[in-house]
C-alpha cells in the first residue's frame, strides 16, 4: 500500500484487490443481472472465477444468472410474438440467422427452446423467431425456465471449477487473479469485436445484394401519350 501523508492525516490507497472486492459488493450482482439479461456468457463466467475467488457467493450467482436470463429471454420472446418480423429486419444479420432459426424451430421447437442458449449469438435472435413462430406461451414459460436454470448451473458451476484448475496448475492464484480477469474482459471484448464486424460484412453483403438486384430489373418502359383534341 502507498500511504500519501497530508497536513494531519493520512490517506492510504486501497490494493486493486480491495477495490475490486467494494466493487462487488456494491454493484457485482446487480451487474450480473443486467448482463445476463442481454447476452451473458462472459459476464457469467467472470462471475463464476470470482466466486472461486471469494468475493461473491456460487450460489447467488447462479440464482441472479438465472433470473437475468429467464427474464431477458421471456421478453424478447413476447416481443417476437408481437413484432417479430420487424425486430429481425431491423439488421441484416438478425434477418438471416432469424430465418435459419425458424427452419430449426419448425423441426424440432422444444429441443431449441431448451438448449439456445448454449449456441453462442442465438441468445437474442432466437427467443423472437420462437416468439414469432407461434410457439405456445405457458409451455415457452415452462422450458424456458428449465433451460435458463441448467445454463446458470451448468457455465457457473464450469467457471468456478477453471478457477479450481487454474490453482491446481499454477499454485494460488491470488497473484494471478488480476491477469485473469483481464484475460477474460478482453476475450469477451474479441468476441463482441467480431459480431460487430460480421454484423457489418453481412450489412454490406445485403446492401450489394441489393443494388444488384435492381440493376438487374429491367427499366420501366413508358408508353407514349396519345395527344388529346
Amino acid at each position: 500500500m502507498n500511504v500519501h501523508e497530508g497536513v494531519g492525516c493520512a490517506f492510504i490507497s486501497p490494493a486493486p484487490q480491495t477495490m475490486l472486492q467494494q466493487f462487488l459488493h456494491d454493484f457485482g450482482y446487480f451487474a450480473l443481472f443486467l448482463g445476463t439479461f442481454f447476452e451473458g456468457e462472459t459476464i457469467l463466467v467472470l462471475a463464476g472465477f470470482l466466486a472461486f475467488r471469494g468475493y461473491m457467493d456460487i450460489n447467488l450467482v447462479v440464482v441472479v444468472a438465472f433470473f437475468g436470463s429467464y427474464a431477458g429471454d421471456q421478453l424478447w420472446y413476447f416481443l417476437g410474438r408481437k413484432h417479430g418480423r420487424k425486430l429481425l429486419a431491423r439488421k441484416p444479420r438478425w434477418q438471416l440467422m432469424g430465418d435459419k432459426a425458424l427452419e430449426h424451430i419448425r423441426k424440432h421447437p422444444d429441443i431449441w427452446v431448451l438448449s439456445f442458449r448454449f449456441v453462442y449469438g442465438l441468445r437474442t435472435v432466437m427467443p423472437v423467431a420462437i416468439g414469432l413462430s407461434g410457439y405456445p406461451p405457458v409451455r415457452y414459460l415452462i422450458l424456458n425456465g428449465i433451460g435458463a436454470a441448467v445454463w446458470a448451473a451448468a457455465l457457473g458451476a464450469a467457471a468456478y471449477h477453471f478457477g479450481a484448475v487454474l490453482e491446481g496448475m499454477l499454485g494460488s492464484v491470488k497473484k494471478y487473479e488480476l491477469w485473469v480477469l483481464g484475460a477474460l474482459v478482453l476475450l469477451g471484448f474479441g468476441l463482441w469485436l467480431r459480431r460487430r464486424f460480421k454484423n457489418a460484412r453481412i450489412a454490406r453483403q445485403a446492401c450489394e445484394d441489393a443494388k444488384a438486384r435492381l440493376a438487374a430489373e429491367p427499366a420501366p418502359v413508358e408508353t407514349p401519350k396519345t395527344p388529346t383534341e
